[in-house]
């Protein structure tokens, strides 16, 4: 549909939460859904975009990291509508950046394994196992739909709080 202009901390509109859209609603969860995917394609190494991210307070994400070095393994493109996190397992600290922060990363502990359930903008369930990088990057993008940053993640935001080198 259309790139959007990505909002940047301190935008009230990142740390709302997003509201469910029912089932009804399929024309906007459509074209929600075509704006994050295009918005994501925009941007030069984005691996993931929420909606409140483009100023839509519904709770719809897009995830690819097929493409990303750090991914081993991947579940392609992926839309989902209404995501939950259902099972998690393992722990590990990365390095982690978002598009509204364009200008911080920071170390952030997520879960290794997780499964997530949701729907396809179509409305069909989809059950989803994934792990790594993918794992971290829908845990991420999930949290902005609570209205979670990353930074709200950290354990020191002395230590482990870093200025962008390269974007």
């Amino acid at each position: 549909m259309a790139v959007k202009r990505v909002l940047r901390y301190p935008h009230p509109s990142l740390k709302r939460k997003a509201l469910s859209l029912p089932p009804e609603s399929k024309a906007r969860i459509a074209r929600v859904a075509a704006d994050l995917c295009d918005t994501m394609s925009g941007h030069e190494g984005c691996v993931g975009l929420a909606a409140p991210q483009i100023d839509e307070a519904v709770r719809i994400v897009v995830v690819d990291v097929s493409e990303h070095p750090r991914a081993p393994s991947s579940n392609g493109l992926l839309v989902l509508v209404d995501p939950m996190i259902v099972a998690a397992e393992g722990s590990e600290v990365a390095r982690e950046g978002c598009l509204s922060i364009p200008d911080l990363t920071a170390n952030v502990r997520r879960a290794t394994e997780i499964t997530v359930r949701g729907k396809t903008p179509a409305g069909e369930d989809r059950r989803i196992a994934s792990e790594g990088f993918e794992a971290r990057c829908l845990q991420h993008e999930i949290d902005h739909l609570d209205g979670v940053l990353f930074l709200d993640r950290v354990a020191s935001l002395m230590a482990d709080v870093f200025r962008r080198r390269r974007y």
